[in-house]
């Protein structure tokens, strides 16, 4: 059997991380230190599978039904999505937190599937995952969305990591 050329690249993806990571503001002392940007989903996906070489691209979400048409958007664009329900949290906004989720199908449902992976989020709630994954010799790199809204807990990956923000002239929403 011939050796493949290149290893098989999943990227899992916190969608609410990346979303929130790249759009909103940051302020400390009362100046702005980063400018929210509009990610293109789709120039995302393209930088993923092109630049990154990713062969699948797992978009974790919350479901909320009204939401059908971007999210056959992004099933166009490449994505396979995986929905948790929705709760509806404080003030009674949609809340569907996809830690489990990403956990679950990262290191058990397609574990197998896959050679390396990369994960989109800087929350250091996966940090017991990137230490599974860098124990297996899984563990490509980490994107982060946002360099000052990462978790402290993610010091120990610095080699694997990645700032989204320095891409962003290939990845802004024109």
């Amino acid at each position: 059997m011939p050796k493949k050329k290149y290893p098989t690249i999943y990227a899992f993806i916190d969608s609410q991380n990346l979303n929130l990571g790249t759009s909103k503001d940051i302020y400390h002392r009362g100046k702005i230190i980063y400018h929210g940007w509009k990610l293109d989903m789709k120039g995302f996906h393209r930088y993923l599978t092109e630049k990154l070489r990713v062969d699948k691209a797992f978009l974790f979400l919350g479901y909320i039904r009204n939401n059908e048409k971007m999210y056959q958007k992004f099933r166009e664009y490449g994505y396979d999505i995986i929905f948790k329900p929705t709760v509806r949290g404080q003030g009674g906004k949609p809340k569907g937190n996809i830690d489990a989720e990403l956990v679950l199908y990262s290191s058990a449902i397609f574990f197998k599937e896959f050679d390396k992976g990369i994960f989109v989020s800087g929350d250091g709630d996966f940090h017991c995952l990137y230490k599974f994954m860098k124990e297996k010799g899984k563990l490509q790199s980490i994107l982060i969305p946002n360099r000052y809204t990462q978790s402290k807990l993610l010091e120990d990956f610095e080699v694997y990591k990645r700032q989204l923000f320095y891409d962003k002239s290939l990845l802004e929403q024109k």
